[in-house]
């Protein structure tokens, strides 16, 4: 794995991931200023001057070395001696130096002894920087040096010093980029083993830098499958990747654990014995939560309106039907209950819905009748509720519980007008005035005095329509005839009632002739919202999907692949013959069976979440589709 070349003055103190760097002179960068400090020659004055013993000289060539070493064009190889002679001092600190630094852990070192700690720090720098390079990086895993001094470094150096902690940053990081051939010794043996300290750092240590670094060297180790046996599933640095996991916005330390997490369980051995972890479920839901804020989406907004129109809306009053001058003079001449009959023909219709109240009923029969009862007698009340059976024999009276109690009948409604009449037409001489409709109501009104003035009787009656008012004086009438004008303001629409409507476009007209057989229009806009991923999900959570996938395959598969097995109820795989001799009790061996329940189960608690995780790639997706439909069929199988 390639490490990024870091900048960062050697024998600067990081800790909890600071840097603080200590200002330099630039360097000259004239033409041929340096050129021939890295000519390919045995007697290279860099390399001269770092085996001469002078401090002075030693501190120019790692100097000039350290700005040299991030150049893809600087290779060790290159230069006769170079990299041994910049394995001698980090070579002496692994091995002598580090006593004499823990020495002098709360006091000043002497000045002979911090230079050469410092020329230690300045060398591994520059080699570390130089493995970022591959042919630098293949140089230095091949040298019979580099793995002693770094074995050496991680084994005799306590990381938890100020004094130490950029030396073995150093040393873990250019074993990072020469881990790909490393093989970690048996812990039997006496051989110099990297991995406890590795795994002290990843799970005790308090500096941000050594724990990932830390992290992505052990991940990069384990991955190594000779390096497997050293796996174990109560390891230190298990413990702290799980415990960073949640740190989303400390995006190194995440990538960090989420790598050295893939790397562990990919090991079927340590995928059964995490799925017995406590910390197993709540882990499940971390890494769906990171999925989920890691995945960027777009709304889209498609529409699918069929072609349509919208027409204003205008309000049509519909009015009940009054009697006319011809129907009035035709009833008036007929005998009771006759003429009874023929008036509720005339004003009313049979209705299973609808409902008249039994004083509304007598009354119109009443004012239509009782200025005529000198030619034949009105009847009574009664006699007029009893005859509605006889014109609708479906209608009845009745009377409805209270409070208060209502006498209605039903079945029967007011007739409409089959056309819509004007909302301020003169009604005047019993509907016969023959002015055209007026605009506004105060118009109608004016034009009703004008009857009224015209008239010669000082007490003229109401002529409106059918108004029974009797003789008044013109005083009193002028008031009354307010009564019969409609109110400027048409009736109020509900509040989600629309201004316009909606119609077909094939020429559908407004009002319409029969509602009731009107097509139903399109709507008039239909959009559809909906989201989806913008790009494949970032490398950080690939690997998080991975890890899910293997504690998924570790939960679910394994039942799924136990073979059919032959009894009254199953027919098991043909040719296939079972030694059992029926014996249906499953031994759970090492707690196998009990840790695909608490996977199952762990699943079944995030199937929500992983229901709203996109992927763009189809069979990234089809993975979570399944994992949610295994879930969901654990859910009803528990």
């Amino acid at each position: 794995m390639a490490i990024p070349p870091r900048t960062t003055t050697p024998g600067v103190y990081r800790q909890y991931g600071q840097q603080h760097p200590v200002q330099r002179v630039g360097p000259n960068v004239t033409d041929d200023y340096e050129r021939w400090y890295t000519e390919a020659t045995p007697n290279n004055r860099m390399v001269l001057s770092i085996r001469s013993g002078i401090n002075s000289e030693i501190a120019w060539a790692l100097d000039r070395l350290y700005r040299l070493c991030a150049n893809d064009q600087f290779i060790l190889k290159t230069i006769p001696g170079l990299t041994d002679a910049l394995f001698e001092w980090p070579e002496w600190y692994a091995t002598e130096g580090y006593l004499m630094a823990e020495q002098y852990r709360l006091f000043a070192m002497p000045d002979a002894e911090h230079r050469k700690r410092r020329h230690a720090l300045e060398s591994i720098f520059i080699l570390r920087n130089s493995a970022t390079n591959e042919p630098n990086a293949y140089e230095l895993a091949n040298h019979s040096r580099t793995l002693p001094l770094l074995f050496n470094a991680l084994t005799n150096l306590d990381p938890d010093t100020d004094m130490n902690a950029e030396f073995v940053l150093n040393a873990v990081e250019l074993l990072q980029a020469i881990s790909l051939g490393v093989i970690l010794p048996d812990p039997a043996s006496n051989k110099k083993d990297p991995l406890p300290t590795l795994l002290q750092i990843a799970g005790h240590s308090s500096n941000r830098s050594l724990i990932i670094s830390a992290l992505t060297l052990l991940a990069q180790l384990l991955s190594n499958i000779q390096n497997t046996r050293r796996l174990d599933s109560n390891s230190p640095a298990l413990a702290a990747a799980v415990r960073y996991l949640p740190l989303f916005v400390d995006r190194a330390l995440v990538e960090a654990s989420l790598n050295y997490l893939y790397a562990h369980l990919s090991h079927p051995p340590m995928v059964k014995a995490f799925l017995h972890h406590p910390l197993m479920p709540s882990t499940l839901r971390v890494l769906v939560s990171f999925l989920l804020s890691e995945q960027v989406e777009e709304t889209v907004n498609l529409d699918i309106s069929a072609v349509s129109r919208a027409i204003p809306a205008t309000t049509v009053v519909i009015p009940v039907h009054d009697l006319t001058k011809e129907e009035l003079e035709t009833l008036v001449s007929m005998p009771e209950p006759q003429r009874c009959y023929e008036w509720m023909k005339i004003m009313f219709i049979a209705t299973p819905d609808g409902e008249l109240t039994q004083v509304d009923f007598w009354t119109l029969y009443k004012d239509a009748f009782t200025p005529f009862a000198d030619r034949h007698p009105v009847l009574v009340a009664s006699d007029v509720i009893k005859n509605v059976n006889v014109v609708f024999p479906q209608a009845q009276a009745m009377v409805l519980p209270g409070p208060p109690q209502r006498f209605v009948v039903r079945g029967v409604d007011r007739r409409k007008n089959t056309e819509a009449a004007p909302r301020f037409k003169c009604l005047w001489e019993r509907s016969q005035c023959s002015a055209s409709p007026f605009e506004a109501p105060g118009e109608l009104y004016d034009h009703l005095l004008q009857h009224l003035e015209s008239s010669e009787n000082p007490e003229p009656p109401c002529l409106w329509a059918t108004c029974p008012l009797p003789s008044t004086s013109k005083q009193r009438l002028r008031p009354h005839l307010l009564t019969h004008l409609s109110s400027s303001q048409p009736p109020a629409k509900h509040p989600s009632q629309d201004d316009t409507i909606t119609v077909t476009a094939d020429g559908e007209s407004y009002p319409f002739t029969d509602p009731t057989q009107r097509q139903p229009p399109p709507l008039r806009q239909t959009n559809i919202s909906y989201t989806r991923p913008v790009a494949d999900p970032p490398s950080a959570a690939l690997t998080a999907l991975l890890i899910i996938r293997i504690l998924f395959r570790s939960s679910f598969v394994a039942t799924s692949e136990t073979a059919p097995r032959v009894d009254g109820e199953h027919f098991g795989f043909p040719g296939v013959v079972e030694d059992d001799e029926g014996d249906d009790v499953v031994e759970d061996i090492g707690g196998e069976l009990e840790g695909e329940r608490r996977g199952r189960r762990a699943f079944v608690g995030v199937r929500r979440m992983m229901e709203d995780v996109r992927m763009k790639d189809e069979a990234l997706m089809s993975w979570m589709v399944e994992m949610v439909y295994a879930a969901y069929d654990g859910l009803f199988r528990s």
